[in-house]
């Protein structure tokens, strides 16, 4: 029996958002547990699709012992502060220094942290925690699909494993895939051979669903070449909304002898790189979008838009306002958008009470280019608290707390309704709707703010689904981004534009 600290540290970090992570966002969670400190953290995870409770769940299958550091999450946004990275990240390092002898470390971490000091948030933790430790103890982590994984991170911990599913329906998989690679460097008493290899161009985030292609056939022939050369391999098409020099696509991966994991992290590069292409995905305009939905969907088989560039889980703030402008101008009917972000309104709309009807002005307070307050008269048709437990394959057994939650039906346009809610989170989940009395499957159209994870709960239920391009800070298209320090050289989006640095 080995003793294992265990910890984590997550936050997807969008430079070009409006507003930055503070403790208040990692103590909040952003539908995630809120931060949490020694053993507290074992039951705060439990049973949830989070990478953490996988490795947790695996180590103890194996009979280790574990010890708790600290462990905090929030929704993506701009830099982490200064004073919430030093609070968690010290903590989880003194926390580590302080348990004394340990055989090993895994640690839960997303690979795409900026904080307002340092551009390689996870680079910079991983030095902290192998300086806490002696250089003979192995240190494995998951990540995040997303991941923005720098030479720093490669370097200095011995072992990573990346998401393989957007949605990430793996989280918790991914977590016991790390747990048993530590296992196996913990048996072995060695070290695993590496190989890594970046690629040369950035893709929007609609287009790295692994449900369709060219991911889809990437990450298959990833896990056949695993079963084959007995390796384990990573891709990470990476977060394209940082801006630093190592933002971008990394093919990475470990095993026992160094040729075949060369050999194998190779063939992924060159699958990577051959289908670039294959990475353009069409984008829609909000009036466009609305039309071929209006026309399209049924009861039973909504047509689903997909308000990516306002995309909570990439940065947004949830409360631009175009997609709804679109919705509410041509009279959509059976629709409804979710989830507008504005506490202010869902606590105007509790006061106010069900059956009342009020001018409001939603959204539209994170001063994006092109967007603005939405005025209107709605009517309150439901009140919720925005407690309730997930169900849908992303985000089953997170429990939420949203805070506020409404449901208002448009004066202008009756067919057309919106659910508010007053902490962001991305609607990756059938519940957040049915909390309000919305049962999503028997509407015409779904508006929802994400860029693909809705897709693992809603895509079943869906006739079609459409990226629609409305104002919001996670472009997707990365060109479009006012680039300042990624490196010279990188195509800014597939077969696209060199960056010029």
């Amino acid at each position: 029996m080995a003793r294992i600290a265990v910890g984590g540290f997550q936050h997807e970090t969008n430079t070009f958002a409006p507003s930055k992570a503070d403790y208040a966002a990692f103590e909040a969670g952003g539908g995630w547990p809120g931060v949490q400190y020694g053993d507290a953290l074992f039951a705060a995870v439990e049973g949830a699709n989070i990478p953490a409770a996988g490795a947790i769940q695996a180590l103890r299958a194996q009979g280790h012992q574990l010890v708790g550091t600290a462990w905090a999450a929030a929704s993506p946004s701009a830099h982490v502060t200064r004073d919430a990275y030093e609070r968690i990240a010290g903590e989880l390092v003194e926390r580590l220094r302080a348990a004394g002898r340990v055989d090993g470390v895994y640690l839960d971490l997303h690979g795409a942290m900026v904080s307002e000091e340092f551009d390689d948030g996870e680079g910079e933790l991983l030095r902290r925690v192998r300086e806490a430790v002696s250089p003979r103890v192995p240190i494995a982590a998951s990540l995040d699909l997303h991941a923005n994984v720098t030479r720093a991170m490669l370097d200095t911990a011995d072992a990573f494993v990346a998401y393989r599913t957007y949605p990430h329906v793996d989280m918790a998989d991914t977590g016991a895939r790390a747990a048993h690679l530590l296992e196996r460097m913990l048996k072995s008493g060695e070290r695993l051979a590496r190989a890594d290899h970046g690629v040369d161009f950035l893709t929007g985030l609609p287009s790295q669903c692994s449900f369709i292609e060219p991911c889809k056939g990437i990450y298959t022939e990833l896990g056949e070449m695993e079963n084959r050369h007995d390796v384990v391999l990573s891709f990470t098409p990476g977060f394209p909304m940082a801006d630093f020099e190592e933002c971008g696509m990394a093919v990475f991966g470990y095993g026992p002898e160094r040729r075949s994991v060369e050999h194998c992290v190779e063939r992924l590069r060159e699958m990577v790189a051959g289908a670039e292409k294959d990475f353009a995905l069409e984008l829609h305009a909000p009036a466009d979008a609305v039309r071929r939905a209006r026309a399209r969907g049924t009861p039973g088989a909504p047509v689903v838009l997909a308000d990516t560039q306002d995309n909570p889980g990439a940065g947004g703030n949830g409360d631009t306002t175009g997609l709804l402008a679109a919705l509410i101008e041509q009279r959509a009917e059976d629709a409804v958008l979710g989830l507008l972000i504005d506490a202010k309104a869902a606590e105007r709309a509790r006061d106010a009470g069900q059956g009342a009807t009020l001018a409001f002005a939603l959204g539209g307070r994170s001063n994006i280019p092109g967007d603005a307050p939405l005025e209107g008269e709605f009517t309150v048709e439901r009140i919720g608290d925005g407690r309730f437990t997930c169900t849908g394959p992303m985000f089953k057994g997170f429990r939420m707390t949203l805070g506020t939650m409404a449901l208002l039906r448009s004066r202008a346009a009756p067919g057309v309704r919106v659910v508010l809610a007053s902490r962001k989170v991305q609607a990756a989940d059938q519940e957040m709707f049915r909390h309000l009395g919305v049962e999503p499957r028997t509407q015409r159209v779904l508006g929802l703010k994400s860029s693909v994870h809705f897709r693992a709960d809603f895509e079943p239920i869906a006739q079609e689904v459409l990226v629609v391009k409305a104002p919001g800070p996670a472009l997707a298209d990365p060109t479009e981004f006012n680039w300042t320090r990624l490196r010279k050289g990188v195509r800014l989006r597939p077969l696209g534009p060199v960056h010029q640095g």
